[in-house]
């Protein structure tokens, strides 16, 4: 049976112990027991071996190409600007001063200012669809979710049947409209009262000659009938009532059929 060489003996002649685990020098390469393995124990006087990295068989390093920087990766770093390979902490374009750098400004100032006039279109038409607005399915979720938050009402109503309105208040009021919720089953009578007893406003509708508390249509100013039911005007194709809609509640005279202008009290 062949016998196998395990070890190397020390390189010092006065030694020459064979070591099962030798030793290599990083200086001189060459292979000592572990008395010797030091570079005075065995007087080593060479500079440190120059390893150069191999591209086939081995690991390829990748030189910074930034002005005087000595690093190198392992792995490829190209900038996708200037298709030179940088170490990591110059891989960026401004850290390399990368000389296509500029290229990419005008094209940012345009898109800066692309974008400027798109807000400044915005903000004109905002004014000018507002009113439009208010009548879309979009602006009356956003309304109802904001009135659903702060509105006054019986706790005692089931969701199912609450109706949010906005509602403005008469011009001799402390405070121009107030969020409220109703029934939706009750007459406009009924919503009446209930918002006065809100707003704490004085009503007067079962006094023969005195003012009376009525609610008004959002845009045309009309009074709706005392009979009519929220629901029955809710249902209607042609109504301006939602919910999360408007109203206007204001005093007037017995033979007054609405107030003369809607803009005194939504804006």
């Amino acid at each position: 049976m062949a016998e196998f060489e395990i070890g190397k003996h020390c390189q010092i002649e006065s030694c020459h112990q064979k070591d099962f685990l030798p030793f290599v020098c990083d200086f001189c390469s060459g292979v000592f027991c572990l008395e010797h393995r030091g570079k005075d124990a065995h007087s080593c006087s060479q500079e440190p071996v120059k390893r150069e990295s191999r591209s086939e068989g081995g690991s390829t390093s990748y030189p910074c190409s930034f002005e005087e920087c000595k690093r190198k990766e392992l792995l490829p770093v190209i900038c996708p600007q200037c298709e030179k390979h940088f170490c990591l902490a110059h891989r960026h374009q401004n850290d390399h001063k990368c000389e296509k750098l500029e290229v990419q400004q005008p094209r940012m100032a345009a898109t800066k200012e692309l974008v400027q006039k798109i807000i400044e279109s915005k903000d004109g038409s905002k004014s000018k669809g507002r009113r439009g607005a208010k009548n879309s399915a979009t602006a009356a979720k956003v309304a109802l979710m904001k009135l659903k938050l702060h509105a006054s009402g019986d706790k005692g109503l089931p969701q199912t049947e609450r109706t949010y309105f906005q509602v403005y208040l008469p011009k001799e009021s402390k405070v121009p409209s107030q969020p409220m919720f109703f029934c939706s089953k009750w007459s406009v009578g009924k919503v009446v009262d209930y918002a006065a007893s809100l707003a704490s406003l004085k009503n007067n509708n079962n006094v023969l000659t005195a003012k009376k508390l009525r609610l008004c249509h959002p845009e045309t100013g009309e009074v709706f009938r005392m009979d009519d039911t929220l629901l029955s005007l809710l249902a209607h194709p042609d109504s301006p009532l939602y919910n999360g809609g408007m109203v206007i509640l204001e005093y007037l005279d017995n033979e007054c059929t609405g107030v003369h202008n809607v803009s005194d009290y939504i804006p």
